[in-house]
């Protein structure tokens, strides 16, 4: 049976794979599980980013929670990190963000938070799964009536507190910084431009006019290249790019080359390092990151622990481990210091405070390490299961790490998020890897996976 939580939450084409009668489930599901031990209506925060469909998928997790007697406290459009920050800052039994990430606007997602900040544990996603196949099939969970019946509060100005806090994460004025931010259409587009009007930036905002269809359209972290142009047409010291629910944090420097999330986490890692304020001499990543990221943090003292593809595992060995940074490439970077998620604001902070303490130009961080080539290709499949025990696409594969040998490096993994088999190649020689990965995508569509 197909789980019905990925790696960020339940997610698909609104209206097609995730409906508004499913959310209306996972509300009354969500309100059923966390307020089981709750003397009192348990009390559920939603967000959610400006994709068309996101107010039909509010309304219907509202719904549900209502039927089961929950009280729920809606803020808006707001970013992924501040739905974690708010529940846990108000008490409330869990947050829920209605968001698809970095995803087209046809899509969208429905990922939780539990009253204590954190993105909530396999075993828990799944007991929830199980309440709504139990609602599927017979729904003989106990509906609330007369003044039991749930209530919801409107509290958009909840954004504020978000604000006030990402802005307290640095001691340093941004007074003297030009910087570009793009907010990708999407939740960054109110707070972000506050927090760094508040803190004195030189301030030029794009992309920050959502219309629930331009989200990720050519723009934000996933689509750099406007951002580019825009730093150096205005001479930018350093330009910021969110993705749609602004957890993740990309960069451009003032020549207009990128600053990925293994840049930003070698340079911090470093900064921290040399103040004594990294746990253990140790930063945590994943299977992606560049080979560059692995020597420059090992030059410097610094170890890495890696993990499957994932900001959620990135955490779970975080917290087990004490260590108190961690990321992706693919620019989650977490900060357990200020936050229980990847915040995308409260990283551009910690990049820009580094190039204000130090006095330093943004083009510095990308030159803390060597880049690697590193190609990613996508396969678009009608089914993620069974490619890894096809043998035609394991000798592909192999052929390929052979033609590497030790120079380089190939990694195949199915998408969380998409249908899609993602082929990643890293290595010296930049045609050789286009080969490399075409030859491997070519063998998986024919295999029709």
């Amino acid at each position: 049976m197909t789980r019905l939580f990925g790696t960020d939450g339940v997610r698909g084409e609104a209206n097609k794979e995730l409906t508004a009668e499913l959310a209306y489930k996972l509300g009354r599901a969500a309100a059923l599980y966390f307020g089981k031990d709750d003397n009192d209506a348990c009390r559920i925060l939603i967000g959610r980013d400006p994709r068309i469909s996101g107010a039909m998928f509010e309304s219907a997790l509202a719904a549900g929670i209502c039927s089961a007697g929950g009280h729920v406290i809606i803020t808006g459009i707001i970013p992924t990190p501040a739905v974690a920050y708010l529940a846990k800052k108000y008490g409330a039994n869990a947050g829920i963000v209605i968001s698809a990430s970095h995803n087209p606007f046809h899509d969208n997602g429905i990922k939780f938070f539990g009253g204590d900040g954190y993105k909530l544990p396999d075993e828990v996603e799944d007991e929830l799964a199980e309440i709504v196949v139990k609602i599927n099939t017979d729904d003989v969970f106990p509906r609330a009536v007369g003044k039991n019946i749930g209530t919801i509060e409107y509290r958009h100005d909840l954004i504020h507190d978000y604000i006030d806090y990402v802005a307290s994460t640095v001691r340093v004025k941004l007074t003297g910084l030009k910087i570009i931010l793009d907010c990708a259409n999407g939740a960054a587009y109110e707070s972000m431009p506050a927090v760094l009007r508040r803190l004195g930036a030189e301030l030029i905002v794009i992309n920050d006019n959502p219309d629930g269809i331009n989200i990720n359209e050519e723009c934000g972290s996933t689509h750099l290249e406007y951002l580019q142009k825009e730093v150096l047409s205005h001479s930018a010291d350093i330009g910021i790019a969110h993705d749609g629910d602004a957890d993740r944090c990309l960069c451009v420097d003032e020549k207009g080359r990128i600053i990925d999330g293994d840049h930003i986490i070698v340079a911090c890692a470093l900064a921290m390092k040399k103040n004594n304020r990294l746990n253990n001499n140790t930063v945590v990543s994943t299977v992606m990151a560049n080979i560059g990221f692995h020597k420059a943090l090992r030059k410097n003292g610094c170890h890495v622990e890696v993990t499957a593809v994932g900001d959620r595992y990135v955490l779970e060995n975080m917290k087990k481990n004490n260590y108190n940074l961690g990321g992706e490439q693919s620019g989650h970077v977490i900060f357990t210091d200020f936050a229980t998620t990847g915040d995308g604001l409260i990283t551009a902070l910690q990049v820009l405070a580094h190039i204000a303490e130090n006095k330093i130009k943004s083009s510095q961080i990308v030159d803390v390490m060597t880049t690697y080539p590193q190609l990613l290709f996508n396969v678009r499949v009608a089914s993620k299961n069974g490619w890894d025990s096809n043998e035609l696409i394991k000798k592909a594969i192999k052929d390929g790490e052979q033609e590497l040998g030790c120079d380089g490096r190939i990694l195949v993994r199915p998408s969380g998020t998409e249908p899609l088999i993602r082929v990643m190649a890293e290595g010296p020689d930049q045609k050789q890897l286009e080969i490399i990965c075409q030859s491997i995508g070519t063998v998986i569509q024919e295999q029709q996976c």
